[in-house]
């Protein structure tokens, strides 16, 4: 909770301003009864109707002035409590783009969006109650007990063995449903996860007609999420009725204790009907207070999940190795990774180096390492034993956003964003010119399908891309990369869906736009990679083969039986004729 509300300190004035204004609201509150008391035993019980009319009035400026204060304090309440949440949003979403892949992998997407989302919108409300209410609720309360001691001191003895209990069924209703809030959040992300799996696997579901089978899935979460609320609810929902019975048992003692001394002349009507007006404020306030308390036990088990989040360290530290050590673009140097809660390694002692200039190919059955490979480039993941390095320097002594800003990556699943395609390309680089996105898309191979667009370069690009086909969304998201002009350019089997001609175009122009850009093409077609300088063959994370096409259908059986499997011996020469640049 202390790391969440360090960040009120932008809104240091309004987080005082809003209780200081309650509190003196509340002060004209607790002079109210006392005004009608004295009405009561001075006006009407002597007949003296300027008394009656001047309490009256002062009764009404009391009230005006209150309701001033009032606004005053909901304005500067308001104003830090939405701040705070705007605050905390922005600083929670800046660490989650900080952390790294593993980490953001272990929390779980559907996590991070409950976060940023309902839990800030909890800790929002929370705060503006509290700033109005968890100062003002216990001032009238233990207020209107000291102004009671005013009016009787044996009658406010009533107001002394009523609070403590009142007190006692709060925070113990409290304590307990405060860690059940925290298992409802948790629960609630179990059910966005499945929401959002189901969400973005429509297709698949109903191609295996599943519908039903994650319908039930669904309404299991969904109820199981309902009984947890349900449970949580009703242990909350016993605070209104227990302070219910605890204060209007008070009241009829209070009332009978009154009738008994107002027949013997200890206590006025007035004074009577005061101690009960203070009797129902402690009722009002307390009424308020255990629903802020409510609200406050849901803020704070949403604090702390914020908290837990803020708490990760974003796992990407900075080396003090700057010097250099060859004069190689690209270097692995005994490089093994094993991927967070994995029970194996993903890749095992990769070991190549690729010059500035050169192009080397990444090849290998499904799961065998090729984007493990890649990631370690950007510094998505971090090597678990050996060195990467990019330039001569180990990529770990890089700021992330010097060693990315060096590399245009194409990742396996084309991903645009909602906009323009002009939006989209500019996201590779803000300054790009009209020039530089034309040439990009003329290389991609994309720039006859934009031009046949409505608005070119303005057309527009739907969420995920969806309004445009599984290669044009590969070529866009390649002329995205393109658009920086990187030194190093990574294709991560980014032209799966092209056919074998543009696969073949694109990768001539690429070569001939820069020769002196490095490219990484991973593929599991042998037909991508032939020309490469080098091919990295991979096979179970481990590097069974390293050298160009021709050595490697000699050397490497695993390489071979990839390649033939994709092309028939008698079609050997019209392939090589068709795909050669």
């Amino acid at each position: 909770m202390k790391t969440v509300l360090s960040y009120l300190k932008h809104y240091r004035k309004e987080a005082i301003l809003g209780p200081l204004f309650k509190l003196l609201e509340a002060s004209f509150e607790l002079l109210i009864p006392l005004v009608v008391a004295n009405i009561i035993d001075v006006g009407i019980a002597r007949g003296d109707e300027s008394v009656i009319i001047r309490d009256a009035i002062l009764m009404a400026v009391l009230g005006l002035v209150g309701m001033l204060f009032s606004i005053t304090a909901q304005y500067f309440s308001a104003k830090a409590a939405v701040g705070l949440a705007a605050t905390l949003r922005h600083e929670l979403f800046d660490h989650i783009q900080s952390l790294s892949y593993s980490k953001a992998q272990s929390i779980g997407t559907s996590t991070l969006l409950t976060r940023i989302t309902s839990d800030i919108n909890q800790v929002q409300t929370g705060l503006n109650l509290a700033l109005r209410l968890l100062l003002r609720s216990p001032f009238i309360v233990f207020g209107a007990m000291i102004m009671a001691f005013t009016v009787n001191v044996r009658a406010a003895m009533i107001f002394v063995v009523t609070i403590p209990l009142l007190a006692l069924v709060i925070f113990g209703i409290m304590k307990i449903t405060t860690p059940l809030y925290k298992k409802v959040q948790s629960r609630l992300d179990g059910l966005l996860g499945m929401t959002r799996q189901n969400l973005t696997g429509v297709r698949v579901i109903r191609a295996f007609n599943n519908e039903g089978k994650e319908l039930a899935d669904f309404e299991s979460g969904n109820e199981a999420l309902t009984k947890m609320q349900q449970h949580v609810g009703r242990i909350s929902a016993l605070m209104n009725p227990l302070t219910y019975v605890i204060i209007n048992g008070a009241t009829a003692v209070l009332i009978y204790y009154g009738a008994l001394r107002v027949n013997v002349g200890e206590l006025t009507q007035g004074q009577v009907v005061a101690l009960v007006n203070y009797m129902s404020q402690i009722l009002v306030e307390l009424i308020k207070f255990a629903n802020l308390i409510v609200t406050i036990s849901k803020s704070m088990a949403s604090a702390e999940r914020i908290q837990d989040v803020l708490q990760i360290e974003a796992g990407m530290h900075i080396t003090d190795d700057k010097g250099k050590t060859g004069n190689n673009c690209i270097e692995f140097e005994h490089v093994s990774l094993t991927y967070p809660n994995a029970g194996a390694e993903s890749l095992t002692d990769i070991h190549f180096r690729v010059g500035h200039g050169q192009t080397l190919g990444i090849i290998g059955g499904t799961g065998s390492g090729k984007s493990s490979v890649v990631n370690l480039i950007p510094r998505f993941f971090d090597a678990t034993k050996g060195t990467v390095r990019v330039d001569g320097r180990d990529v770990q002594s890089y700021d992330p956003e010097d060693l990315r800003g060096k590399i245009g990556l194409v990742p396996q699943k084309a991903v645009l964003f909602k906009g323009t395609i002009r939006s989209n390309l500019r996201m590779s680089d803000p300054d790009a010119s009209d020039e530089g996105m034309w040439e990009a898309l003329r290389i991609a191979q994309a720039e006859d399908f934009v031009r046949g667009k409505k608005g070119e370069l303005d057309a527009e690009v739907a969420q995920e891309g969806r309004n445009f086909s599984g290669g044009q969304r590969q070529r866009l998201t390649i002329a995205r990369a393109l658009v920086r002009r990187p030194e190093i350019l990574i294709l991560d089997d980014s032209a799966s869906a092209l056919d074998y001609m543009t696969d073949a175009n694109l990768r001539r122009t690429i070569r001939q736009a820069d020769p002196e850009m490095t490219v990484v093409i991973v593929s599991q077609r042998t037909s991508s990679v032939r020309f490469c300088d080098q091919i990295l063959v991979l096979d179970d994370g481990h590097a069974v083969g390293l050298g160009k096409h021709d050595d490697l259908l000699v050397s490497c059986p695993v390489y071979r039986e990839i390649y033939e499997s994709q092309f028939r011996k008698e079609s050997d020469g019209k392939e090589a004729g068709s795909n050669e640049e």
